[in-house]
């Protein structure tokens, strides 16, 4: 019960010193919008074609700047509260699913707004049926990536260039998820089953959250 509850308000804290900074929807996500403006007109991109490809660039640049969300935590954390956590007896287990769950909401508010502008520079033309399908690739792609974040975030820590490292460890791992993401929409324009995307996605998360609970304990003595 203490796991859960210790998990909830590291959560709690890491949302409200976020919300305090505001720096994921006063900087990332503006950022993240102009580039989508700029790269289609760098590129002089006939409007029906920015239309067939608007989701593709969705999942790129969510990719893209979902790392700087991902590792925002890292901005936040340090050597002191880390000791704190250690002191008051804090499950290292539960210290990474409390950071997963506050970087999975920030992550999900994000991709949730990058599509919203998506829609309204692009107007995409989807195939009947791709909503939902987009809504649940969001949710599980929001979730790899925030999971794949926290986990990045205590491989580097404590080390001087950790933000820098903790990216290089994040991209190349997140390709399974973005493929996942961007085929099991695509998937509905081809007509094809969505289930092995899907799937994908949940194997991805599962592997993830394992693979994070596992790890916690040994990397926190690593960094003690």
């Amino acid at each position: 019960m203490r796991f859960w509850s210790d998990a909830i308000e590291i959560a709690r804290v890491d949302l409200v010193t976020e919300g305090r900074a505001g720096e994921t929807f006063r900087l990332v996500v503006p950022f993240a919008v102009v580039a989508l403006m700029i790269i289609p007109m760098a590129l002089d991109l006939r409007l029906s074609l920015i239309s067939e490809v608007a989701f593709g660039l969705y999942w790129a640049f969510g990719l893209l700047f979902g790392l700087q969300v991902a590792l925002r935590q890292l901005v936040n954390d340090s050597q002191e509260r880390r000791d704190m956590f250690r002191l008051i007896g804090v499950d290292p287990a539960a210290r990474f699913v409390g950071r997963s769950i506050s970087a999975t909401v920030l992550m999900i508010g994000f991709l949730v707004a990058l599509g919203l502008a998506t829609v309204v520079l692009f107007t995409p033309e989807p195939s009947s049926g791709v909503w939902p399908v987009l809504v649940v690739a969001t949710l599980l792609a929001g979730l790899g990536l925030s999971e794949l974040g926290t986990i990045a975030g205590e491989i580097a820590a404590g080390l001087g260039s950790r933000t820098s490292l903790a990216s290089l460890v994040i991209a190349p791992l997140a390709l399974p998820i973005l493929l996942g993401a961007s085929q099991a929409v695509e998937a509905v324009g081809r007509e094809t089953s969505i289930l092995p995307w899907i799937l994908l996605l949940i194997a991805c998360d599962l592997a993830l959250a394992v693979t994070g609970v596992a790890l916690a304990k040994p990397l926190e003595e690593a960094n003690a």
